[in-house]
């Protein structure tokens, strides 16, 4: 079977790199030395093997235990794709476990299980539960999942949860609180219709009905139709949903129904049928890819309706990544022996209660809006929302504290959400966020070197995304090869030769005005007119024109080379005597903002207030408060220098000139990344007790040297160089940028336009 561009890309996803998959382990103690190595295993590993023999609640103090989830599968029950085994679901495995880190920091073994027997796959989760603070049952198909769900909880004391069931079901419930808040509905009175019949309908019914839905309001639909008490066998959970009505379909169910909750296939609720419901009709359309009903058909069928789908393009998204996370988290932290109803439903209220709250500046920005509030097209919270750690979590916990099955108790509720806090350095979000704002406001980018296939192929990445509208400029007929030996899709995003006679016109006016300003700085109307043959000069002079808004270059020439077209068409801001550049490197603890990397090469002490005034300014634009460390071989005058001199006399300038800044120095790299070492040694420092994000060098140099290491050696992700300073969006690719740097960049690019305006 022919595979389609997305498959092929879905593949290379999974086995790029040096390692093949999404996951890895990584240690957490030293290990370089022969020390080390004794301490970790033998002989010194006996100790603690001793202390946990004695006790076995010492296994959470001396392993992983504590924070270990297992993800377990039989692959009965895959996404859509149904029964494909347990290898086949290894895929989705490492992605929830994914999910789990980089949303709550819960480290995660996945399992995948050959065992489609009951009493097989049971015997062998308990097994190997002892290694595990935690079970995640994930994608077995039902009725089976019932049985292996109930039994394990009853027979192991860690937290289980089969999330197909009641993820959906404790993040719908959340929206259904709300959504019936706000149609001024009563909860006990609303006639609900389920189409679907599997694990996730039943758990979502049951939960509804602790939540106050009458049983006898609701009809359950099957594939056979709705499911009766007068149908023959019936399973123990459908005859928990069986009607008494003499209804048979869809279509007679639907008359005058107050809510719809669809868990079952796309295309079957008409908007005849929408119409037909109850006034304020609230309408959850969550099968995937395709909902029961779409988004616009649904809005179209009538104007007082709710709609919410499984769907992130449209508003009210039921995503179980609200809730999996958060509820696992909070359950681990006070050593839950269970998951139970209490804790569902405390989740449900900390995610419908969340929704209702004033949401931060860097939700709008993520999504831009300009102020998301609780209401018909808000009524869960966006998954991008940073505070969802921090409500549901603890929410999570207390519930498992009052209902009595935690064997450990939180003192101090404040002090536990600054721990939630910190476990993911939130703004390790700002990529995703940047994202999902350029998604929403998506601005003309002009790709200068368009004949080359990494560029191509961010272009078609940022284009399907719709992060970026590209034009393309460079030979057509090149362009066009590329695009055909490479089977990409470009749709009609235009390609222009500024060579080409045909663009004549244009390059007469872009040199006329090249002229005007810089006739005086020795370029004549004939140099111009032949520098708009050139793509950087000519894409900077659509930037500076309003043709487009963003340029991005660099990917095959040295960065002088590219930045002085720019400099010389657009020019600086009227307030920038210097332009600069600046890296963002994501890691563990955050995003760090590393400048000037790439344009001053031995900047004066003025020159360093002003390039960290610069990046002071782009940092608070990404809804960060910078907290700037200026870097020398020397720690608050311990040595004397040029560099340390420098240095030290920009801090004072700042410290006078600009005292809104967080900043300090000279200070060297490890007491600036070190708070502990940092507030001990030196307490008198504007960064004591404060975590730094930022880093001024004391020349092109060192932080030059500084990011490349940290790229190669810390497998770091970087973002840059962010050119900062200039009068429009202009941006230079590193020398042999990576496809994925070229999307990064294209995306800063266009939220660069975006908080300009």
């Amino acid at each position: 079977m022919a595979k389609s561009r997305k498959d092929i890309e879905a593949l290379e996803y999974h086995f790029q790199g040096n390692k093949p998959g999404k996951i890895e382990v990584v240690p957490t103690k030293p290990y370089s030395t022969q020390r080390d190595l004794s301490l970790a295993y033998s002989p010194g590993v006996a100790i603690p093997c001793m202390e946990i023999a004695q006790n076995k609640e010492d296994v959470y103090k001396y392993t992983a235990k504590g924070n270990l989830v297992a993800v377990i599968s039989n692959g009965t029950a895959v996404l859509g794709l149904g029964d494909i085994g347990p290898e086949a679901s290894k895929p989705v495995m490492e992605g929830k476990g994914l999910l789990f880190k980089i949303f709550a920091d819960i480290d995660v073994f996945d399992i995948e299980v050959d065992a489609t027997d009951v009493d097989l796959f049971v015997n062998t989760v308990k097994a190997i539960a002892p290694t595990f603070g935690g079970i995640n049952l994930e994608d077995i198909k039902a009725p089976e999942c019932f049985e292996i769900e109930e039994r394990l909880k009853a027979e192991l004391n860690i937290p289980v949860m089969h999330d197909d069931q009641h993820g959906t079901a404790i993040i719908s419930s959340a929206a259904m609180l709300n959504a019936v808040e706000l149609t001024g509905k009563k909860i006990e009175k609303i006639k609900l219709v389920v189409s679907g019949a599997a694990a996730s309908a039943m758990s979502c019914s049951k939960l509804y009905v602790s939540l106050g839905v009458k049983k006898e309001n609701i009809i359950m639909i099957d594939s056979k139709g709705v499911i009766r008490k007068d149908r023959e066998g019936l399973t123990k959970g459908k005859s928990l949903f069986a009607t008494e009505r003499k209804i048979d379909t869809l279509e007679e169910a639907i008359i005058d129904a107050d809510m719809f909750l669809g868990l079952s296939r796309g295309g079957i609720l008409s908007k005849e049928m929408v119409q037909k419901m109850a006034a304020n009709p609230i309408v959850f359309a969550l099968a995937n890819p395709d909902p029961e009903i779409s988004y616009k058909d649904a809005i179209a069928s009538r104007e007082d309706i709710i709609i919410a789908t499984g769907r992130s393009d449209y508003p009210n998204q039921v995503n179980n990544v609200l809730g999996f996370p958060f509820i696992f988290r909070g359950a681990l932290d006070v050593r839950a022996t269970c998951i139970n109803e209490e804790m569902k439903l405390a989740a449900v209220k900390a995610v419908a209660d969340l929704a209702k709250e004033s949401v931060p500046e860097i939700v709008n920005e993520a999504y831009d809006e300009r102020n998301i509030v609780f209401g018909r097209d808000f009524i869960i919270p966006k998954p991008l929302d940073p505070r969802l750690i921090t409500t549901v979590a603890p929410a999570v916990a207390k519930a498992a504290i009052d209902s009595g099955v935690a064997q450990l108790n939180i003192e101090d509720w404040d002090v536990y959400k600054e721990e939630l806090a910190k476990r993911l350095g939130l703004d390790n979000k700002l990529i995703k966020n940047i994202t999902q704002r350029a998604k929403r406001n998506p601005k003309t980018v002009v790709f200068a070197e368009a004949d080359n296939y990494k560029t191509l192929k961010a272009a078609q990445i940022v284009f399907e995304e719709g992060i970026a509208k590209p034009i393309l400029l460079g030979k057509v007929k090149k362009i066009q090869e590329l695009i055909e030996e490479y089977s990409l899709e470009l749709g009609d995003i235009p390609i222009i030769d500024p060579r080409s006679s045909s663009e004549n016109d244009r390059k007469q006016r872009f040199a006329e005005f090249l002229f005007e300003k810089r006739k005086r700085r020795g370029i004549t109307l004939v140099e111009a007119r032949d520098m708009m043959r050139s793509r950087n000069y000519f894409g900077s002079a659509m930037v500076e024109f309003g043709e487009a808004d963003a340029l991005i270059s660099g990917l095959t020439r040295n960065y002088r080379s590219t930045i002085r077209p720019a400099l010389q068409v657009i020019g600086t801001d009227d307030d920038v005597s210097k332009i600069a550049g600046m890296y963002i490197l994501f890691t563990k603890n955050g995003p760090f903002f590393f400048a000037d990397t790439t344009v001053n090469e031995n900047p004066t002490a003025e020159d360093i207030v002003h390039i960290t005034t610069l990046v002071a300014k782009i940092v608070n634009r990404f809804k960060i408060t910078p907290r700037i460390a200026l870097l020398s071989y020397s720690n608050f005058g311990s040595a004397e220098g040029e560099d340390p001199i420098k240095m030290r006399e920009a801090t004072k300038m700042l410290h006078e000139q600009h005292p809104e800044i967080i900043v300090d120095g000279e200070i060297q790299a490890n007491f600036a990344l070190n708070k502990e070492l940092r507030t001990e040694i030196f307490p008198f420092s504007e960064l004591a007790r404060r975590n730094t994000n930022t880093l001024i060098f004391p020349n092109l140099s060192a932080g030059n040297i500084a990011y490349k290491l940290m790229q190669e050696m810390g497998g770091i992700e970087a973002i840059g160089p962010v050119l900062l300073g200039m009068k429009k969006p202009v941006h230079i690719l590193q020398l042999g940028s990576s496809i994925r740097e070229i999307v990064n960049m294209v995306t800063i690019a266009v939220a660069d336009v975006q908080t300009r305006k």
